[in-house]
């Protein structure tokens, strides 16, 4: 009787620790999509105000044509 106790004590023990250690894996891995993706956007944000930008000067050197 004892050992039954003591030996579902432990599995749960085990069990606890498992889930535990698997809830961190999986929030690992969201975190790791979002910040691809956050990555992603940047770039994107980068390359639009950088268009922005060579639009600008290329306005103002056909003006000083």
């Amino acid at each position: 009787m004892l050992f039954a106790a003591l030996f579902f004590l432990a599995a749960a023990a085990v069990i606890v620790y498992f889930m535990k250690y698997l809830s961190e894996v999986v929030q690992a891995r969201v975190r790791l999509g979002q910040d691809e993706a956050y990555r992603a956007r940047a770039s994107q944000a980068a390359l639009a105000e950088m268009h922005g930008r060579l639009v600008t000067v290329e306005k103002n050197l056909r003006e000083v044509e």
